[in-house]
């Protein structure tokens, strides 16, 4: 198949997608397919030589109906030889350019953009799920009725969690059209810790955007109650400054590592450095870091939000604690204080992801939904 692949990051961006579309447009490339990814980009002139698929980067921050003009052209001319596109991002330009275009496209939704939106600038405090319920003003709606109707714009959705499933077919998407495949991570071994700017005797991990949702001012609040650990934090955004405030505020400021954002080696070799990971995010489709964090034989303490809890098996794989109003204070201070279970839930989410989470499994999935749509279509 000739596939063409659209993302709004990818690396050296961090997060899940820009994890992910290098990993499935590697092993679809392995395969034997020839693909093609379009991507926004702060630079156009990184090196992509190395990877076995075409790289096309476009300038991210440029004017944006200009950006979105220019985005819909390339697809145009690109997706005309393509037997399939399969859309990680910029969705919209994705529907208008297969307006023209008609190929088979198969979306994959990791988040509901209309709600990011809405909590990124203020609109509403709501969480996820009450996002969902609730009616809005005008904007809101508009939002939710644009992202629902891209969404169902396409011939398969694909989704890394079945609680992010349910969601989306609360848009009008038909189940059948709906397609459910974890997220892998590939092995990391060998990875070389680097070092880390604490004293503490223990020390934590979190890695993400820095948005309000991420709710890593709770973490910084967690850590008055555990005086033994330290936290770093990986990402960057408009939450940073917000939250360095905080950690004055709160007199933790000498406890906590603003990394800012790291390329994955540097972002890997700093949780490889730390002692367990932690998430407090108010929600998360499937969060990417917490694989590999487990992969790394890293404890997770996370909040049972969205579909963290289908990978993360409280007691056994990690620790869960009950959402924004959880007990995070007391489960850090249980794990810093026992290396013991550290160890054992450590090791237990390394075997786990091994057993369960293979790359080759997520890839052969996604291939065979590729390829079904594509020859449906043909």
């Amino acid at each position: 198949m000739r596939i063409l692949i659209v993302t709004g990051i990818f690396p050296p961006d961090i997060g899940g997608p820009a994890t992910y579309v290098p990993q499935i447009a590697e092993g679809l490339a392995q395969r034997g397919h020839a693909v093609t990814v379009v991507t926004l980009s702060d630079r156009l002139d990184h090196e992509d030589g190395g990877y076995p698929f075409r790289v096309i980067r476009l300038p991210r921050r440029a004017f944006r109906p200009w950006r979105m003009g220019r985005t819909v052209l390339v697809l145009l001319r690109l997706g005309r030889r393509a037997d399939v596109l399969f859309v990680n991002g910029l969705a919209l330009e994705s529907v208008l350019a297969n307006f023209v275009l008609r190929k088979p496209l198969v979306m994959k939704v990791v988040g509901d953009l209309a709600w990011e939106r809405a909590t990124g600038r203020g609109w509403t405090a709501d969480d996820f799920e009450t996002f969902q319920r609730r009616r809005y003003g005008l904007r809101i709606e508009l939002l939710k009725a644009l992202r629902s109707w891209w969404t169902r714009r396409a011939d398969r959705v694909i989704v890394p969690s079945r609680y992010l499933a349910r969601g989306v077919a609360g848009w009008g998407v038909p189940a059948e059209k709906i397609v459910v495949i974890y997220n892998a991570v590939e092995p990391v071994d060998g990875v070389e810790p680097l070092p880390v700017l604490l004293r503490t005797p223990v020390k934590a991990v979190t890695v993400g955007r820095l948005v309000p949702w991420k709710q890593v001012n709770g973490l910084l609040e967690a850590l008055t109650e555990v005086p033994e650990l330290g936290l770093v934090v990986v990402g960057d955004g408009p939450e940073r400054p917000r939250l360095e405030r905080r950690a004055r505020e709160l007199g933790v400021s000498d406890r906590v590592y603003f990394a800012g954002q790291r390329s994955k080696k540097e972002a890997l070799g700093l949780m490889a450095a730390c002692d367990l990971f932690v998430l407090n995010s108010a929600y998360e489709g499937l969060p990417h870091v917490v694989l590999e964090a487990m992969a790394l034989g890293l404890p997770v303490v996370a909040t049972a939000a969205g579909g963290t809890p289908e990978v993360v098996r409280d007691g056994e794989t990690g620790v869960l604690v009950p959402g924004r109003y959880g007990t995070l204070g007391a489960s850090l201070s249980a794990l810093a204080r026992d290396p013991a279970l550290r160890r054992r839930l450590g090791r237990a989410a390394r075997q786990w992801i091994g057993e369960r989470l293979s790359a080759e499994n997520m890839i052969r999935l996604t291939e065979e939904t590729l390829f079904t749509v594509a020859h449906r279509s043909a």
